[in-house]
Protein backbone atom coordinates (compact mmCIF):
# COMPACT_ATOMS: atom_id res chain seq x y z
CA UNK A 1 0.00 0.00 0.00
CA UNK A 2 2.69 2.18 1.02
CA UNK A 3 4.54 1.64 -2.56
CA UNK A 4 1.72 1.90 -4.24
CA UNK A 5 1.13 5.60 -2.55
CA UNK A 6 4.96 6.75 -2.96
CA UNK A 7 4.18 5.40 -6.64
CA UNK A 8 0.92 7.72 -7.03
CA UNK A 9 3.25 10.65 -5.48
CA UNK A 10 5.95 10.50 -7.75
CA UNK A 11 3.74 10.53 -10.92
CA UNK A 12 2.15 13.73 -10.01
CA UNK A 13 5.08 15.28 -8.84
CA UNK A 14 5.99 14.71 -13.01
CA UNK A 15 3.12 17.33 -13.75
CA UNK A 16 4.74 19.84 -11.41
CA UNK A 17 7.29 22.62 -12.11
CA UNK A 18 7.00 23.56 -8.26
CA UNK A 19 6.30 20.37 -5.34
CA UNK A 20 4.35 23.27 -3.38
CA UNK A 21 1.62 22.90 -6.44
CA UNK A 22 0.64 19.79 -4.45
CA UNK A 23 1.30 20.91 -1.18
CA UNK A 24 4.29 22.16 1.00
CA UNK A 25 5.45 25.12 2.90
CA UNK A 26 6.17 29.16 2.86
CA UNK A 27 8.24 31.13 5.23
CA UNK A 28 8.15 34.30 5.55
CA UNK A 29 8.10 37.36 8.00
CA UNK A 30 4.70 40.07 8.94
CA UNK A 31 5.31 43.99 8.68
CA UNK A 32 3.72 46.75 10.25
CA UNK A 33 2.14 47.21 13.40
CA UNK A 34 2.90 44.65 16.55
CA UNK A 35 3.41 41.86 13.87
CA UNK A 36 6.50 43.46 12.95
CA UNK A 37 9.31 41.13 11.76
CA UNK A 38 7.17 37.67 13.37
CA UNK A 39 8.21 34.57 11.31
CA UNK A 40 5.53 32.67 9.97
CA UNK A 41 5.14 29.62 7.95
CA UNK A 42 2.57 28.96 5.59
CA UNK A 43 1.25 25.17 4.81
CA UNK A 44 -0.60 24.33 2.16
CA UNK A 45 -1.86 20.24 2.31
CA UNK A 46 -3.16 20.08 -0.79
CA UNK A 47 -6.41 19.16 0.43
CA UNK A 48 -8.29 22.34 0.55
CA UNK A 49 -6.84 22.90 4.55
CA UNK A 50 -4.23 25.05 4.72
CA UNK A 51 -2.69 27.01 8.19
CA UNK A 52 -0.02 29.25 9.56
CA UNK A 53 2.59 28.07 12.06
CA UNK A 54 3.96 31.34 13.89
CA UNK A 55 7.37 30.42 15.24
CA UNK A 56 8.07 33.42 17.12
CA UNK A 57 4.65 32.52 19.07
CA UNK A 58 5.49 29.19 20.60
CA UNK A 59 4.84 27.16 17.63
CA UNK A 60 1.17 28.05 17.60
CA UNK A 61 -1.10 28.00 14.95
CA UNK A 62 -3.03 31.43 13.90
CA UNK A 63 -4.78 31.22 10.29
CA UNK A 64 -6.75 27.89 9.54
CA UNK A 65 -9.02 27.58 6.37
CA UNK A 66 -10.81 24.92 4.94
CA UNK A 67 -11.21 25.01 0.94
CA UNK A 68 -11.17 28.87 1.75
CA UNK A 69 -13.58 28.88 4.65
CA UNK A 70 -11.79 30.27 7.65
CA UNK A 71 -12.40 27.91 10.51
CA UNK A 72 -10.91 30.09 13.35
CA UNK A 73 -11.62 33.29 15.70
CA UNK A 74 -8.74 35.47 15.03
CA UNK A 75 -8.61 39.02 17.13
CA UNK A 76 -7.76 42.38 16.25
CA UNK A 77 -3.93 41.85 18.29
CA UNK A 78 -3.22 39.13 15.37
CA UNK A 79 0.10 37.21 15.06
CA UNK A 80 1.54 39.84 18.29
CA UNK A 81 5.25 40.09 18.41
CA UNK A 82 6.31 38.16 21.94
CA UNK A 83 7.97 41.69 22.42
CA UNK A 84 4.51 42.88 23.73
CA UNK A 85 3.62 40.10 25.64
CA UNK A 86 2.44 41.21 29.65
CA UNK A 87 3.19 38.53 32.26
CA UNK A 88 0.87 40.56 34.91
CA UNK A 89 -2.33 39.89 35.48
CA UNK A 90 -4.53 39.21 32.50
CA UNK A 91 -2.65 41.27 30.19
CA UNK A 92 -1.80 37.93 28.39
CA UNK A 93 -5.18 38.92 26.37
CA UNK A 94 -3.36 41.96 24.87
CA UNK A 95 -1.47 39.87 22.47
CA UNK A 96 -3.94 36.80 22.47
CA UNK A 97 -4.53 36.58 18.81
CA UNK A 98 -6.85 33.56 19.20
CA UNK A 99 -5.92 31.37 15.74
CA UNK A 100 -6.52 27.79 15.50
CA UNK A 101 -3.87 27.01 18.43
CA UNK A 102 -2.71 28.88 21.39
CA UNK A 103 -0.78 26.65 23.85
CA UNK A 104 -0.64 27.48 27.28
CA UNK A 105 1.67 26.87 30.10
CA UNK A 106 4.14 25.13 30.59
CA UNK A 107 4.50 25.51 34.27
CA UNK A 108 1.66 26.92 35.12
CA UNK A 109 -2.31 28.05 33.37
CA UNK A 110 -5.60 29.47 34.01
CA UNK A 111 -6.50 32.65 36.19
CA UNK A 112 -3.92 35.03 37.55
CA UNK A 113 -2.79 34.03 41.30
CA UNK A 114 0.24 34.53 43.91
CA UNK A 115 1.94 30.47 44.42
CA UNK A 116 4.36 29.78 47.11
CA UNK A 117 5.20 33.96 46.97
CA UNK A 118 5.80 33.51 42.70
CA UNK A 119 3.16 35.85 41.11
CA UNK A 120 1.94 34.46 37.97
CA UNK A 121 -0.41 35.82 35.13
CA UNK A 122 -3.10 34.48 33.13
CA UNK A 123 -2.42 31.00 30.95
CA UNK A 124 1.45 31.27 31.11
CA UNK A 125 4.63 32.16 28.57
CA UNK A 126 4.67 29.33 26.53
CA UNK A 127 2.41 30.75 23.26
CA UNK A 128 4.81 34.06 23.89
CA UNK A 129 8.52 32.09 23.33
CA UNK A 130 9.91 32.20 20.20
CA UNK A 131 11.00 28.75 19.04
CA UNK A 132 15.00 27.79 18.08
CA UNK A 133 16.15 25.61 15.86
CA UNK A 134 13.19 25.54 13.70
CA UNK A 135 13.51 22.97 10.94
CA UNK A 136 11.56 22.46 7.87
CA UNK A 137 11.86 18.42 7.41
CA UNK A 138 9.16 18.72 4.76
CA UNK A 139 9.68 16.06 1.98
CA UNK A 140 7.28 16.30 -1.42
CA UNK A 141 8.49 12.92 -2.21
CA UNK A 142 6.99 11.06 0.88
CA UNK A 143 3.99 13.83 1.35
CA UNK A 144 5.15 14.10 4.60
CA UNK A 145 4.90 18.22 5.86
CA UNK A 146 7.01 17.85 9.33
CA UNK A 147 8.22 21.31 10.92
CA UNK A 148 10.28 20.97 14.07
CA UNK A 149 11.40 23.16 16.93
CA UNK A 150 12.62 23.96 20.57
CA UNK A 151 11.20 26.50 23.41
CA UNK A 152 12.64 27.41 26.59
CA UNK A 153 11.18 28.82 29.62
CA UNK A 154 14.70 29.21 31.86
CA UNK A 155 15.07 31.13 34.36
CA UNK A 156 18.51 31.04 36.00
CA UNK A 157 18.57 29.85 39.05
CA UNK A 158 15.03 28.38 38.92
CA UNK A 159 12.58 26.77 36.90
CA UNK A 160 14.64 25.13 33.79
CA UNK A 161 11.38 23.90 31.13
CA UNK A 162 12.17 22.75 26.84
CA UNK A 163 9.42 22.06 24.84
CA UNK A 164 10.06 20.00 21.33
CA UNK A 165 7.03 20.72 19.23
CA UNK A 166 6.86 18.65 16.06
CA UNK A 167 4.12 19.55 13.73
CA UNK A 168 3.34 16.90 11.00
CA UNK A 169 0.81 17.02 8.48
CA UNK A 170 0.57 14.72 4.79
CA UNK A 171 -0.16 16.62 1.72
CA UNK A 172 -3.74 15.43 0.78
CA UNK A 173 -4.88 14.71 4.10
CA UNK A 174 -7.31 17.68 6.19
CA UNK A 175 -5.16 16.84 9.32
CA UNK A 176 -2.74 18.30 11.26
CA UNK A 177 -0.90 16.81 14.09
CA UNK A 178 1.16 18.96 17.24
CA UNK A 179 2.92 16.74 19.14
CA UNK A 180 5.17 18.03 22.15
CA UNK A 181 7.94 16.60 24.25
CA UNK A 182 8.18 18.69 27.91
CA UNK A 183 11.89 17.91 29.68
CA UNK A 184 13.04 19.40 32.95
CA UNK A 185 16.47 20.32 32.41
CA UNK A 186 16.90 22.11 35.88
CA UNK A 187 17.99 20.33 39.04
CA UNK A 188 14.18 20.18 40.93
CA UNK A 189 10.97 19.10 40.60
CA UNK A 190 8.44 21.56 38.44
CA UNK A 191 5.22 22.26 38.10
CA UNK A 192 3.76 20.40 34.71
CA UNK A 193 0.32 22.42 33.24
CA UNK A 194 -0.18 22.25 29.48
CA UNK A 195 -3.49 23.29 27.39
CA UNK A 196 -4.26 22.94 24.11
CA UNK A 197 -6.22 26.03 23.32
CA UNK A 198 -8.12 25.57 20.33
CA UNK A 199 -10.12 28.14 18.52
CA UNK A 200 -13.29 28.20 16.65
CA UNK A 201 -15.35 31.25 14.91
CA UNK A 202 -17.05 32.89 11.95
CA UNK A 203 -18.58 31.70 9.17
CA UNK A 204 -17.40 27.82 10.19
CA UNK A 205 -18.68 28.64 13.90
CA UNK A 206 -22.03 29.83 13.69
CA UNK A 207 -25.51 28.97 15.86
CA UNK A 208 -26.29 26.32 13.51
CA UNK A 209 -23.05 24.33 14.90
CA UNK A 210 -22.89 21.42 17.46
CA UNK A 211 -20.69 20.27 20.26
CA UNK A 212 -19.73 16.72 20.25
CA UNK A 213 -17.66 15.94 23.28
CA UNK A 214 -17.90 12.08 24.56
CA UNK A 215 -17.00 13.01 28.37
CA UNK A 216 -18.19 10.67 30.78
CA UNK A 217 -19.10 13.70 33.21
CA UNK A 218 -19.33 17.29 32.55
CA UNK A 219 -19.82 20.23 35.52
CA UNK A 220 -19.61 23.91 35.20
CA UNK A 221 -16.17 26.20 36.02
CA UNK A 222 -18.81 28.97 37.31
CA UNK A 223 -22.15 29.60 38.82
CA UNK A 224 -23.55 31.08 35.43
CA UNK A 225 -22.33 28.25 33.28
CA UNK A 226 -24.10 25.85 35.99
CA UNK A 227 -27.11 26.99 35.51
CA UNK A 228 -27.11 26.61 31.91
CA UNK A 229 -25.49 22.94 31.73
CA UNK A 230 -28.20 22.06 28.66
CA UNK A 231 -27.19 24.86 26.78
CA UNK A 232 -23.68 23.38 25.75
CA UNK A 233 -24.46 21.78 22.65
CA UNK A 234 -25.45 24.82 20.97
CA UNK A 235 -24.15 28.48 20.10
CA UNK A 236 -26.18 31.20 20.39
CA UNK A 237 -26.56 34.24 17.75
CA UNK A 238 -24.23 37.11 19.17
CA UNK A 239 -25.40 38.70 21.82
CA UNK A 240 -24.07 41.61 24.15
CA UNK A 241 -26.52 40.19 27.23
CA UNK A 242 -24.46 36.42 27.19
CA UNK A 243 -21.62 35.87 29.29
CA UNK A 244 -18.60 33.30 28.80
CA UNK A 245 -19.44 30.17 29.87
CA UNK A 246 -16.67 27.59 30.59
CA UNK A 247 -17.58 23.71 30.71
CA UNK A 248 -15.13 21.13 31.96
CA UNK A 249 -15.50 17.53 30.40
CA UNK A 250 -13.61 14.59 31.84
CA UNK A 251 -13.16 11.02 30.43
CA UNK A 252 -13.18 7.19 30.95
CA UNK A 253 -9.12 7.24 29.36
CA UNK A 254 -8.07 5.77 26.23
CA UNK A 255 -8.29 7.97 22.93
CA UNK A 256 -10.63 10.72 22.27
CA UNK A 257 -12.48 12.10 19.13
CA UNK A 258 -14.42 15.58 19.76
CA UNK A 259 -15.20 18.06 17.86
CA UNK A 260 -17.54 20.93 17.04
CA UNK A 261 -19.91 20.09 13.61
CA UNK A 262 -21.70 22.64 11.64
CA UNK A 263 -24.90 20.41 9.18
CA UNK A 264 -25.97 23.70 7.60
CA UNK A 265 -22.32 24.34 5.98
CA UNK A 266 -22.74 22.71 2.14
CA UNK A 267 -23.63 19.25 3.13
CA UNK A 268 -22.01 19.55 6.55
CA UNK A 269 -18.69 20.21 8.01
CA UNK A 270 -16.51 19.41 11.22
CA UNK A 271 -13.29 19.98 12.65
CA UNK A 272 -12.10 17.09 14.79
CA UNK A 273 -9.81 17.25 18.01
CA UNK A 274 -8.52 13.56 18.61
CA UNK A 275 -6.09 13.49 21.86
CA UNK A 276 -5.36 10.41 24.57
CA UNK A 277 -7.33 10.81 27.49
CA UNK A 278 -4.90 9.06 29.83
CA UNK A 279 -2.51 11.71 29.17
CA UNK A 280 -4.99 14.56 29.05
CA UNK A 281 -7.43 13.95 30.93
CA UNK A 282 -9.31 17.22 31.06
CA UNK A 283 -10.78 18.90 28.35
CA UNK A 284 -12.47 22.97 29.24
CA UNK A 285 -15.24 23.87 26.89
CA UNK A 286 -15.17 27.75 26.30
CA UNK A 287 -17.88 29.52 24.93
CA UNK A 288 -18.20 33.45 24.40
CA UNK A 289 -21.25 34.27 22.11
CA UNK A 290 -20.94 38.54 22.56
CA UNK A 291 -20.94 40.58 19.11
CA UNK A 292 -17.76 40.50 17.50
CA UNK A 293 -16.04 38.12 20.36
CA UNK A 294 -17.72 35.24 18.96
CA UNK A 295 -15.78 32.37 19.86
CA UNK A 296 -15.76 28.89 21.07
CA UNK A 297 -13.03 26.72 22.18
CA UNK A 298 -12.20 22.91 22.67
CA UNK A 299 -9.21 22.61 25.40
CA UNK A 300 -7.71 19.38 26.44
CA UNK A 301 -5.40 19.54 29.25
CA UNK A 302 -3.43 17.68 31.62
CA UNK A 303 -4.90 19.76 34.44
CA UNK A 304 -8.00 21.40 34.79
CA UNK A 305 -8.46 25.45 33.36
CA UNK A 306 -7.53 26.75 37.02
CA UNK A 307 -4.53 28.69 38.75
CA UNK A 308 -1.76 27.03 40.08
CA UNK A 309 -2.61 27.65 43.75
CA UNK A 310 -5.99 26.26 43.02
CA UNK A 311 -4.66 23.30 41.63
CA UNK A 312 -2.08 22.71 44.43
CA UNK A 313 -4.43 23.13 46.90
CA UNK A 314 -6.58 20.16 45.20
CA UNK A 315 -3.39 18.49 44.84
CA UNK A 316 -4.04 18.05 41.24
CA UNK A 317 -0.97 19.87 40.32
CA UNK A 318 1.18 17.27 38.29
CA UNK A 319 5.41 17.60 38.90
CA UNK A 320 7.74 16.75 36.33
CA UNK A 321 11.27 15.75 38.30
CA UNK A 322 14.76 16.64 37.01
CA UNK A 323 15.63 15.20 33.79
CA UNK A 324 12.28 13.46 33.31
CA UNK A 325 10.27 14.03 30.03
CA UNK A 326 6.57 13.72 28.61
CA UNK A 327 5.29 13.66 25.63
CA UNK A 328 1.58 14.59 24.46
CA UNK A 329 -0.10 15.04 21.20
CA UNK A 330 -3.54 16.34 19.58
CA UNK A 331 -4.38 16.20 16.36
CA UNK A 332 -6.87 18.35 14.42
CA UNK A 333 -8.97 17.14 11.11
CA UNK A 334 -11.77 17.84 8.84
CA UNK A 335 -14.49 15.88 8.26
CA UNK A 336 -17.14 16.88 5.20
CA UNK A 337 -20.32 15.21 4.52
CA UNK A 338 -22.88 15.27 7.76
CA UNK A 339 -23.04 11.56 6.74
CA UNK A 340 -19.59 10.32 6.93
CA UNK A 341 -19.40 12.83 9.94
CA UNK A 342 -22.00 10.70 11.55
CA UNK A 343 -19.55 8.07 11.45
CA UNK A 344 -16.97 9.81 13.87
CA UNK A 345 -18.88 12.76 15.58
CA UNK A 346 -22.14 12.11 17.75
CA UNK A 347 -24.04 15.16 19.37
CA UNK A 348 -24.89 13.95 23.32
CA UNK A 349 -28.30 13.38 24.55
CA UNK A 350 -29.76 16.95 25.00
CA UNK A 351 -31.54 15.59 28.41
CA UNK A 352 -27.75 15.39 30.68
CA UNK A 353 -27.49 16.79 33.57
Amino acid sequence: MEQQENEERAKKLKYAGNPYQLGGTRHYRLTGGVRDGVRCIDVHTGSGFDYTIVPDRGMDISLASYKGRNLTYLTDAAEAHPAYYDPEGTEWLRTFSGGLLTTCGPTYLGPPCEDEGERLGLHGRISAIPARDVCDLSDPETGIIRITGSLHDIRPFGTKVAVKREIVSEIGTPAVVVTDTVTNKGKDPVPLCLLYHINFGYPFLTEQADFCVPSAQCAGYDDYTRKRMKERFHMHSPSAELSERNYMHTFRGGPVTMGIWNKRIDMGLAVTVTFDSGALPYVTQWMLENPIDYVAALEPANVPCLSRSELRSLRLLPQLGPGESRTFSVTIGILEGNTRIAEHLTVPAENGD
